[in-house]
């Protein structure tokens, strides 16, 4: 589970697997593609029911790591009725929704941090597991759209975190092409956990002791590209690059701000 928690962060508010929605999208031939429940960056899943599948993932051992991994994660969405979805980023909740304009509640998991996950994080003790509550506004016309999210971690860093991006895209024949532009903002209490050395920490690990304030942590660029093989299955590509700024990118622990990511997952749709 932790792969999803790290893949998820690579890919902000997609619900991973390079980006679900365009994969949704691709369960329609191009003979039968309906553009009126397929236009849009979300699309309006009328009778989609579930989508199952596989992929692997090419990532940082850590956020802010030099060293990669490349690790499989499933690939899972699914939707009951109009208002809720569930997939590899958590449950979402729309609770208002009138011409392109939604409001929605959503939940999920903060996978934290293991200190094993590479030999820098060693004397930096783990960050737990935690429960995430928070909320998504958006706005779509077309293929276009925009976004607003704000999440909250009971448990493990306790930290509140606010992504806000932009999306758009595009089909041709049976291909659906997607990018998105966002920057994650995030409290004192996630920076400090994920990019702070405390006093003990620094003994423990040799790092110099640094105090990570909140502030706009990061800016995602991501695109991806889905084909749509037949009237079940897809395949989806993804990569792209999330850049560290501010506190986090000055943090000890921090080897390498850049952290590019790629991605190739299979769907099959019941």
């Amino acid at each position: 589970m932790a792969v999803l928690a790290a893949a998820s962060a690579l890919l902000p508010a997609a619900a991973l697997a390079a980006d679900l929605d365009a994969a949704d999208a691709a369960i329609a031939p191009p003979e039968q593609f309906d553009t009126g429940r397929y236009g849009g960056i979300r699309g309006k899943l009328h009778d989609w029911k579930v989508t199952i599948g596989v992929g692997a993932i090419y990532l940082p051992e850590y956020e802010g790591s030099d060293e990669f991994k490349v690790q499989p994660f499933p690939v899972i969405s699914a939707q009951f009725g109009e208002r809720v979805h569930l997939d590899t980023g958590g449950l979402t909740v729309d609770l208002f929704e009138t011409n392109g304009f939604r409001i929605g509640i959503t939940g999920g998991v903060e996978m934290g941090r293991k200190e094993d996950d590479s030999d820098y994080l060693r004397g930096l003790g783990d960050i737990d597991m935690g429960g995430v509550v928070g909320g998504i506004v958006s706005y779509e016309t077309g293929p276009f759209g925009v976004y607003a999210k704000l999440d909250k971690t009971i448990g493990g860093s306790e930290g509140l975190t606010g992504t806000f991006g932009a999306k758009v895209s595009h089909r041709y024949e049976r291909f659906i092409f997607s990018t998105d532009v966002s920057g994650t903002w995030a409290d004192d209490n996630h920076m400090e956990a994920y990019f702070g050395v405390t006093s003990i920490q620094s003994a423990r690990s040799g790092l110099a002791e640094y105090e990570a304030k909140s502030g706009i942590k990061r800016v995602d660029l991501k695109g991806s590209i889905t084909y749509i093989v037949t009237e079940t299955w897809s395949v989806t590509g993804a990569a792209g690059a999330g850049f560290l700024l501010g506190d986090a990118k000055d943090s000890p622990i921090v080897k390498d701000d850049i952290q590019p990511f790629a991605m190739l997952g299979v769907g099959y749709r019941f």
